[in-house]
């Protein structure tokens, strides 16, 4: 498909005067048509350029898609890009000194692979889903057919979007992960996250192991109100995590944080490395989302566990704390505003 971008200007402006928004043409940098996924990419000079383009409740975008017959329309912003660059330089810089003074021989090539995508992501920073396209069959298919191998890597996996993308990556980067899932229980682990582990770990071929764990004090003094869950179940599966990797004289553990971009992206707990992946690539959930579908993992479209339901059915002040996590995420452009939004309302309304 050949698209003009003053036509596509052109176009934002008349759609915004046809329903009654002000009439103003975007600055737009660039575009580009993703033939594989038939998405169009409109790359504006900045946020505000972006928001007419989008429209008050998506719907000048939204106008837009249909006009053009295309699957779907991403925008960016030309400033989201700038920073997102910038803290995978960080990340780059970071990991270059890892592997510099890293020992164990036979973490040299993936984290090397990891290094070399990282920096095909700086120099392409739109979309993960053309960078992955040749790799997600090539690479899987070729690490499937060896039988068991030692792990060179722990990943931790509770059945969301977010660490399910931090396993296929792992797989893909060659880390021979081993996917370990800590079980407090149906209140915080339900049946179809124990699913979507157990489907997706037998998909891309990787052992799965599940650590018992007690959480009972946590789910007592949540459900008396005492605080807010989040934050000591995280730390107590965290420790748990780290426990295992120890004791199995492992190398390397993986989770699906977002937030700890650029250089705390990668770090030392004692003689383990931890990376969060997503944070490394700068991950937006869209993109953590879009992965992890591919291989029928799906958001379950709330927010938190049954556990955090509960919590906050009977003491509603601590939604507040659940909704900072939002914002939290939402200023670091991991989640778009509309995505924040929505989660925000569902939240208040249960």
């Amino acid at each position: 498909m050949k698209l003009d971008k003053n036509d596509i200007i052109n176009r934002v402006s008349r759609i915004r005067d046809e329903i009654g928004h002000e009439n103003i043409k975007p600055q737009i940098k660039n575009i580009m048509f993703n033939e594989y996924d038939e998405e169009l990419l409109i790359i504006t000079s900045d946020r505000p350029e972006k928001s007419l383009i989008i429209g008050k409740g998506g719907w000048v975008v939204g106008k837009l898609k249909e006009e053009l017959n295309v699957k779907n329309i991403h925008v960016e912003s030309y400033s989201d890009i700038l920073l997102r660059k910038y803290r995978m330089n960080l990340a780059y810089t970071k990991m270059d000194e890892i592997i510099g003074y890293q020992k164990n021989v036979k973490l040299q090539e993936p984290l090397k692979n990891l290094s070399n995508f990282l920096k095909k992501r700086i120099n392409y920073p739109y979309s993960l889903d053309v960078l992955l396209k040749n790799l997600l069959n090539t690479n899987l298919d070729e690490s499937s057919k060896s039988g068991f191998i030692k792990p060179l890597a722990v990943v931790a996996l509770s059945g969301g979007v977010d660490s399910s993308f931090s396993l296929i990556i792992a797989k893909i980067m060659g880390f021979k992960p081993l996917a370990v899932t800590v079980n407090p229980g149906d209140i915080i682990l339900p049946k179809y996250f124990r699913d979507n582990v157990e489907n997706l770990s037998k998909k891309l071929n990787v052992n799965h192991k599940y650590l018992e764990v007690d959480i009972s004090q946590v789910v007592e003094g949540a459900l008396d109100g005492r605080y807010h869950p989040c934050g000591r179940c995280s730390k107590l599966i965290e420790n748990t995590i780290i426990d295992y990797t120890k004791k199995s004289e492992i190398s390397v553990m993986i989770f699906g944080d977002l937030l700890a971009t650029g250089s705390q992206a990668m770090n030392f707990k004692e003689d383990i490395l931890r990376i969060n992946l997503p944070a490394l690539l700068s991950a937006t959930k869209g993109e953590t989302k879009d992965l992890a579908g591919t291989f029928g993992i799906s958001s379950t479209g709330g927010y938190g566990c049954p556990l955090l339901s509960e919590v906050h059915k009977k003491y509603g002040y601590m939604r507040r704390f659940s909704i900072q996590r939002i914002l939290r995420e939402t200023r670091a452009g991991v989640l778009e505003s509309g995505e924040a939004l929505d989660m925000v309302v569902k939240l208040c309304s249960n």
